[in-house]
């Protein structure tokens, strides 16, 4: 299941829910497998209301919904998972509110480290970048893409690219071993996301 185009919400490419919702499901016609859900808000009533809707959508298309960093919103929305960052709350605590079904990825940046304790703590999955400058996070370290090939021999979870991905650039990911491309603005700031998305949707199935 985790493999394929895995999109990432942005709070202002996709300001209301009107907006959110058309763009995910255009994204998930055109074949994306995994949404995270990342609105770093204090508005709780909205993030939960937004989170809920989403989790529907994406279970309509048989997609899986990941909430950012938040495992509380995580639970009460019964999204299918989390996804933590290296600053965040550890795993065991996501594992204990979430139980052992969810989905828990984690950031490990450049880091071969960090992806060994993330996975001998139980990780579904293991995430490297930024590969490319990145928009959404400018000031992120710059991973290798030797990284990519090294972390499919070293673990058995599939591992995850991010960070100023585009269709133009990711078959060289591809090729390199990730089982996800992780995608904000080249994906939810194309003109045509149903057609963005099967773009990137066909580059795996090039495999």
């Amino acid at each position: 299941m985790l493999k394929g185009l895995y999109g990432i919400t942005d709070s202002q490419l996709l300001p209301d829910d009107r907006i959110l919702m058309a763009a995910v499901e255009q994204a998930l016609i055109g074949g994306m497998k995994v949404l995270q859900y990342r609105d770093k808000s204090l508005d709780h009533e909205k993030r939960f209301r937004q989170a809920s809707m989403l989790r529907v959508l994406c279970h309509r298309y048989g997609a899986l919904f990941i909430i950012n960093d938040d495992i509380e919103l995580a639970a009460e929305s019964e999204a299918d998972g989390v996804h933590l960052g290296q600053q965040d709350e550890s795993i065991e605590s996501a594992r204990n509110r979430l139980g052992e079904y969810a989905i828990i990825g984690v950031s490990c940046e450049d880091s071969l480290d960090q992806a060994h304790s993330a996975v001998k703590e139980g990780a579904n999955y293991i995430a490297f970048g930024r590969f490319f400058p990145s928009r959404t996070k400018p000031d992120a370290k710059p991973a290798e893409l030797s990284l990519l090939p090294a972390a499919k021999e070293a673990f058995k979870v599939p591992v995850v690219a991010i960070g100023g991905i585009t269709v133009d650039n990711a078959p060289q990911l591809i090729e390199a071993g990730t089982d996800m491309v992780a995608v904000v603005h080249n994906l939810f700031a194309a003109t045509d996301i149903q057609s963005r998305a099967r773009s990137f949707t066909e580059l795996f199935n090039q495999e």
